[in-house]
């Protein structure tokens, strides 16, 4: 049930982006994927399913980096 909650929360968010309803960069969009990302990571490594949890810690790492450029006091 874990995975179905984390692929549902990938999914949605790239569904509404691909519907224009959404934009990508958002801070909505980077926290679901994030979320359901960090989930599908977490599954994966205890189930020791290396390269899913290649892809999913990745696409984790990704989304977080872009959120904290977006929180983070430009530099001048």
């Amino acid at each position: 049930m874990i995975q179905i909650a984390g692929a549902l929360l990938i999914l949605s968010t790239f569904v509404a982006a691909q519907l224009g309803r959404v934009d990508p960069r958002s801070r909505s969009y980077l926290v679901l994927n994030l979320a359901g990302s960090s989930v599908l990571a977490c599954d994966a490594l205890r189930g020791e399913e290396w390269g899913f949890f290649l892809l999913e810690a990745v696409w984790a790492v990704v989304s977080a980096w872009a959120l904290l450029l977006q929180v983070r006091p430009a530099a001048r």
